[in-house]
């Protein structure tokens, strides 16, 4: 589908093998801080990811957004903070944990940017993701056969149980391929920040759709804070409109 590219550098090994384990401490702190806090909460706070998301292309890059585009993310931010006291499933270590993966999907969408539009460098999205997939097996196969005794055996034993699971896992791990591809894709032909930000859309649609599947009770105050991050998405994308 599109023509193949090879590793030029160490360097650029480096930046790919750190773009992976980048991605699996986000992946993995995610998982983790879902058993401690509901979908809707989690998905609240993974919308400051716009904010961490600036913070990190501006240390790596200097990248600069427009003085409206960074007020934008005050909202956004806010309405975490309010969510975070009005919600009645809160769980510190969960939350600390949630935040530090909302911080790393936000280091990986920087790097990632950084690997799909530097000159010398460049790699297409087919490509990063075929260096980068094997790479993040390298590091995560050890650590789950490691930190999680007998995990070989507990699968099987839940695949002859039920089967269904082998189908869950393929599904997922195929929607997992399709993300990251079509995010190396958004953040070719825009920004990080842009990514990011068009992905708390996708946030609030899950707030919704996790309290109706699992009932986990919101407060009104909860829901005071996911719309007013929902409000400063919308004002996110009239700033950068308006920068452009």
């Amino acid at each position: 589908m599109v023509p193949m590219q090879f590793i030029r550098s160490n360097l650029q090994f480096f930046k790919i093998a750190t773009l992976s384990l980048v991605f699996c401490v986000s992946v993995v702190f995610g998982n983790i801080s879902l058993r401690y806090l509901p979908v809707s909460f989690n998905q609240a706070v993974g919308a400051t990811t716009p904010f961490f998301t600036a913070v990190f292309a501006y240390l790596m890059t200097f990248k600069r957004e427009a003085f409206l585009t960074y007020l934008a993310l005050v909202p956004v931010v806010t309405g975490v903070i309010i969510a975070s006291g009005g919600e009645p499933s809160f769980h510190l270590f969960g939350f600390i944990i949630c935040v530090a993966a909302t911080a790393a999907r936000a280091l990986k969408t920087v790097l990632q940017g950084i690997l799909l539009s530097s000159e010398g460098e460049k790699l297409n999205s087919m490509n990063l993701l075929l260096y980068m997939a094997p790479m993040a097996v390298v590091f995560l196969l050890p650590a789950a056969l490691y930190m999680e005794e007998n995990v070989v055996g507990i699968t099987l034993a839940l695949a002859r149980d039920d089967p269904k699971i082998i189908w869950y896992l393929l599904f997922n791990s195929s929607l997992a391929y399709f993300v990251n591809l079509t995010n190396f894709l958004v953040t070719k032909h825009t920004s990080a920040l842009t990514l990011q930000v068009l992905g708390n859309a996708k946030g609030a649609v899950a707030v919704v759709v996790s309290i109706l599947i699992f009932k986990n009770p919101v407060s009104v105050t909860g829901m005071m804070g996911y719309s007013l991050t929902v409000l400063g998405v919308i004002l996110y994308s009239e700033a950068k409109k308006r920068s452009k």
